[in-house]
Order: C-alpha cells, then structure tokens, then sequence
C-alpha cells in the first residue's frame, strides 16, 4: 500500500469488508482480490435476506462468505442445500439473478465449502 493511503476494515453481519480512504486506498481480500465496499456488501445482504425465507422453506439455508471488488459474491450453502441436484439452479437462476438485478455491481455468484 502507497504512503498516505488507509483503509477501515469493518465486518458486516459476519463478513468482511472494506471501506477504501478518499485518497483512493484499494485493499485485498483473504484470495487477494480487492474487496467490496462496504455499502455494496449491505445491499448484498439485504437482497439475501429476502431470499433466505424461500431457501429455508425447502430446509436449507446460505451463508455470505465475501463480495469481491470485482463483483464476485461467494456463498455457503447449508442444510438440505448441500449436495442436493437442484442447488446450481437456486445459485444461478434464483439467487445471482436477484442479485444481479438488484445491485448492478454483482458479476456472478459462486459456491464456496
């Protein structure tokens, strides 16, 4: 990192994320890819907020892990969700098209173990 550039790290319903100084201060995630903003990461949760009910209706459930800088929202997914057929649909067609369509800054969504 330059001379003269901090950066506030904060955790957000249990993820992390980071919130760059005015001077342009770029930080990097535990992969080594830059971080989300903080506000982005808020309005990830928010829309994963309103798909969980659904996701817990058939037994499962998510788990925000990190939103990268690069639009990369990575997510665990718990209870029935694990190992069942349909999960890939839910994570694409379900969840990363909500959210897509809710916070333009998301690119895709994975699945993360």
């Amino acid at each position: 990192m330059a001379a003269g550039k901090t950066t506030t790290l904060t955790t957000i319903g249990g993820v992390r994320a980071s919130k760059a100084a005015a001077d342009g201060a770029t930080t990097v995630s535990p992969r080594g890819e830059p971080s989300a903003s903080s506000v982005v990461v808020e309005r990830v949760e928010h829309v994963l907020s309103l798909i969980r009910p659904a996701v817990q209706s058939d037994g499962g459930d998510l788990e925000l892990i990190e939103v990268t800088g690069t639009g990369v929202v990575r997510i665990r997914l718990h209870g029935a969700c694990v190992g069942c057929p349909s999960s890939t649909i839910t994570l694409k067609a379900g969840i990363e098209r909500n959210l897509r369509q809710h916070v333009p800054e998301v690119r895709s969504v994975e699945a993360v173990e």
